[in-house]
């Protein structure tokens, strides 16, 4: 499961002659980011409609002695000079022109028995809190995590999350942090003027959930949380994965969030696709919100969701409130030369909010050479009834 993945982390442990260091991991990559849109009287390519950016990580991870592990992770940003020449936008950061840095990660992690417990700052990967990878940096959380397996088939998960450098981070919960600007999922970073990276996550939340994998083809898991004072929620979901055949459902339900909404809302996504091993995946799946889903779906507030439908690049449309989405995702690998994907996402809002009708079509194509994967994508898309648009996005990372 992704969410007891202990992440390989950056940069400072090395230097310590406290402890004897052993099994101890690097690893990072560099990463340039670009995209562009003809939207808002702009043409493909022209500056004002472009974003780009650069980064590079080093994460480091290592065994402090038995059953004791640390790990940590830096992240440089830089325009590299693209800033009002080729592009008017970034992907992350405080005022889109200057470098800055970001220190992701920081954790311990101790494992007797069945129990590992992990303590700092770290990705998480729950269905309503979670480390999104769409950006050119993660957001992360500052947490206490507990994992069991005891029970045979079956994991057990606690956490306390009491920070998080994602956009929506302010002092009311719900809200966007004055820092943050509108587009990433880790945009408080440090820069010139050493601001905090991590800021309060709601006034603490916690999240409790099992997952269990008794019979091998069924991934079951049941989750609560609770942010103080603040909101509650829970995330049932069951799939399937059975000799090539795919089946999904989700049901998940939010309280008032104070701030935000007053009234409570439920949605729930269902899905069925096919797996033919080294040729093809095909997945459809529909989702319904309530009347008052207003809030949303992901309590660290980005917008992007957990469900089956969510569209690949404008996150937030199907978890609307009254929303009907559908979603078609295809994939194909062409032998060692791509990997292709078309993915499909349609969400109709009620008569009311019909304006924000989403459809999004995306063609992707990716390709590795040694240590560097490459991506290419396009996609068309159409909100309400007017406002339709192209956008083309190129990703290149280095993986060492």
């Amino acid at each position: 499961m992704k969410f007891t993945k202990m992440s390989l982390v950056t940069a400072l442990l090395l230097g310590s002659s406290a402890f004897a260091i052993e099994n101890t991991k690097v690893s990072g990559d560099a990463k340039l980011f670009y995209d562009t849109v003809d939207k808002n009287k702009n043409s493909l390519f022209d500056k004002a409609g472009a974003s780009g950016q650069a980064a590079a990580s080093l994460s480091i991870s290592t065994d402090l002695m038995k059953g004791v592990s640390a790990g940590t992770k830096v992240t440089a940003l830089s325009t590299l000079g693209l800033e009002h020449q080729l592009v008017n936008n970034v992907w992350e950061g405080t005022n889109g022109i200057t470098d800055s840095y970001i220190v992701n990660d920081l954790w311990v992690a101790a494992t007797a028995g069945k129990t590992t417990t992990k303590i700092g700052r770290m990705e998480l990967d729950t269905p309503l809190v979670f480390t999104e990878k769409w950006s050119i940096v993660e957001n992360t959380f500052e947490a206490a995590v507990v994992i069991n397996q005891n029970i045979p088939g079956t994991t057990i998960v606690g956490a306390y999350v009491g920070g998080s450098n994602g956009q929506f981070v302010g002092a009311t919960p719900g809200t966007a942090d004055t820092n943050a600007s509108t587009v990433g999922s880790a945009n408080v970073v440090q820069g010139i003027k050493n601001e905090s990276t991590f800021n309060q996550f709601y006034k603490g939340a916690y999240a409790i959930g099992a997952i269990n994998n008794s019979w091998k083809p069924l991934t079951a898991q049941a989750w609560y949380f609770g942010a103080t004072n603040v909101t509650t929620a829970y995330w049932l979901e069951a799939d399937l994965d059975m000799e090539g055949v795919l089946l999904g459902a989700q049901y998940t339900g939010i309280g008032e969030i104070n701030g935000v909404t007053t009234k409570s809302s439920d949605a729930f996504a269902v899905m069925a696709g096919y797996e033919m091993k080294d040729t093809f995946t095909a997945k459809v799946s529909y989702s319904q919100t309530g009347k008052d889903a207003g809030a949303g779906f992901n309590l660290a507030g980005s917008g992007k969701s957990k469900f089956y439908t969510e569209a690949w690049w404008n996150y937030g449309k199907v978890t609307q409130a009254d929303t009907t989405a559908y979603n078609v995702t295809v994939e194909a690998p062409i032998t060692d030369i791509l990997d292709l994907g078309l993915y499909y996402t349609n969400a109709d809002h009620n008569a009311e909010n019909s304006a924000g009708d989403l459809q999004e079509i995306t063609l992707s194509a990716t390709r590795t050479f040694g240590s560097l994967d490459t991506s290419f994508v396009f996609s068309n898309i159409t909100l309400g009834a007017d406002d339709n648009y192209d956008q083309i996005q190129v990703y290149l990372t280095l993986n060492y």
